[in-house]
């Protein structure tokens, strides 16, 4: 029997057919740090990722996940919502973020009435389709299912399907065919 490979696993594949050593990268939720840590080793030294979240939880589970790999110097964590992130990413990045990882919901381990809100998503994506490189990617983890995530997941759903193709190829991975199974949204700026 095959396993099931996770949406996240799956961004991480999607991811590396993109992010280079020397790219630039935003972890907008940095959860318990997997994703920061992924992002770093594939931009490597001479990159830089930048890592948002609300909880001090997050930051200091991702920083101590960080802090046992020496050489990664090259990352910022902000404990700050993720719609704040044009305004913490210096200006010389703007327009050259080559990827934006979202993995929505809650910080797992912990207090799961702390979620991503729907205002805040749709502010960070808005703003990093603006950050992004030409080409550029975003991906975006979302869990319909649980308090809070249908209505995100359906924003974001919409979100997705009106970004004009012209400018972007957009797709969505299901995890299964049940309505609130979790699903990968991948947009590729051309």
């Amino acid at each position: 029997m095959n396993k099931r490979i996770s949406l996240t696993e799956q961004a991480h594949k999607i991811i590396l057919q993109q992010l280079k050593p020397g790219d630039i990268a935003i972890d907008a939720t940095v959860g318990n740090g997997h994703d920061t840590l992924f992002l770093a080793q594939q931009v490597g030294s001479k990159g830089k990722v930048f890592g948002f979240d609300i909880q001090q939880q997050a930051i200091d589970s991702t920083q101590e996940k960080l802090n046992n790999e020496s050489k990664f110097n090259h990352i910022e964590l902000f404990q700050t919502s993720h719609s704040n992130l044009a305004q913490y990413i210096p200006a010389k990045y703007h327009g050259n973020i080559n990827v934006f990882m979202f993995n929505l919901g809650y910080l797992p381990g912990s207090d799961k009435s702390i979620i991503t809100q729907t205002e805040s998503t749709l502010s960070a994506l808005n703003q990093a389709i603006d950050l992004l490189a030409q080409p550029g990617l975003i991906t975006i983890a979302a869990y319909p299912g649980h308090s809070g995530g249908d209505s995100e997941n359906d924003v974001i759903k919409k979100w997705h399907k009106q970004l004009p193709a012209d400018q972007f190829n957009t797709q969505t991975i299901y995890s299964s065919e049940k309505k609130t199974a979790p699903r990968l949204y991948i947009i590729h700026k051309k």
